[in-house]
């Protein structure tokens, strides 16, 4: 590994005092891999279910605006906070980022931290399950999920994080928040049906577009930062690894198409190190640390600035 690249929680594992399960992983024939990814499976096909209820303006808008705020919950909470602890919160605040993170439907917490920490130390390697080096495009997006038994939580990565009970719970429970995600967009519809009579808005297209659309388009815009932001884009940083920074992936990702950057420097808050380099994650941040809810956050030393320069030159 490149000695430049900083370790990935500025933290030390803590050492916490439950038993932390055994990690097991297993590959998966074909059948076991539609066997046990019926669920995915399941919300793509129910995309289809929106050419048949129609469409309205607010059943669009409920689509696009919890499917932005849901990769906020993604890029903002389980990537720049839980995966890297890139500022400082309080326990509460922890536990409600958490809950509304999996509201992405992506599993729980401590399960993407601990894979994503583990594709940071072994980027681009043999061990990196989900690297376009090792499977191509659609390998990298979504076929690594598919393939193999992926309900594990890479526990030893996550040490920290693991001695919050709360986060151990929600890990293990995170379906329960996706039926009540569901059911709070069914109420959310029946109310814009009563409301909106004259749109031709009815409950169930605003649970086809706001639930099974927006979590599909949201799936695979965050899977894009797996597969073609380590393909497509440039390099400012030679890290060890085919990392890239794509201006379109950072604004359909809100920031995270600055791959590149946020590889070499991962303890980083912000993504789009220079001020042209659009990253609505880190002004949706900024903007939470002046509540008071969040602080802390962390930015690349003097040092990344002027190796990235030099490299510019």
């Amino acid at each position: 590994m490149n000695a430049r690249v900083t370790k990935l929680v500025d933290e030390t594992d803590a050492e916490i005092d439950v038993q932390l399960p055994t990690r097991v992983e297993r590959a998966y024939t074909a059948w076991q891999s539609v066997r046990y990814n019926w669920g995915f499976l399941a919300i793509h096909l129910a995309v289809l279910a929106a050419f048949f209820v129609g469409v309205s303006w607010p059943a669009l808008i409920t689509c696009l605006g919890l499917y932005w705020l849901r990769v906020l919950f993604i890029t903002g909470f389980y990537h720049r906070y839980f995966s890297h602890r890139t500022f400082e919160t309080s326990r509460v605040f922890q536990a409600c980022m958490a809950v509304l993170g999996t509201t992405s439907i992506q599993k729980g917490p401590l399960w993407w931290a601990g894979h994503h920490r583990y594709h940071h130390r072994h980027s681009d390697t043999p061990e990196d399950v989900h690297s376009p080096l090792r499977g191509g495009f659609w390998w990298a997006h979504v076929g690594w999920l598919l393939a193999y038994n992926r309900n594990d939580t890479r526990w030893q990565e996550v040490k920290d994080l693991a001695r919050f009970r709360e986060l151990r719970v929600l890990d293990r429970v995170y379906i329960l928040i996706t039926f009540a995600f569901a059911g709070l967009i069914a109420v959310l519809g029946i109310w814009m049906e009563r409301a909106f009579p004259a749109t031709g808005v009815t409950w169930l297209q605003v649970f086809v577009w706001g639930f099974f659309v927006g979590t599909v388009l949201l799936w695979h815009t965050t899977y894009l930062i797996n597969s073609g932001a380590h393909i497509w884009g440039s390099r400012r940083f030679s890290t060890d690894d085919t990392s890239r920074n794509n201006f379109f992936l950072a604004l359909i990702t809100l920031g995270e198409g600055w791959h590149n950057n946020h590889h070499r420097y991962p303890g980083s808050e912000r993504n789009g190190f220079l001020w042209w380099e659009i990253d609505v994650t880190h002004y949706f941040l900024t903007a939470l640390s002046w509540t008071g809810l969040i602080w802390d956050l962390r930015r690349p030393p003097a040092h990344v600035y002027e190796e990235g320069a030099s490299s510019s030159q």
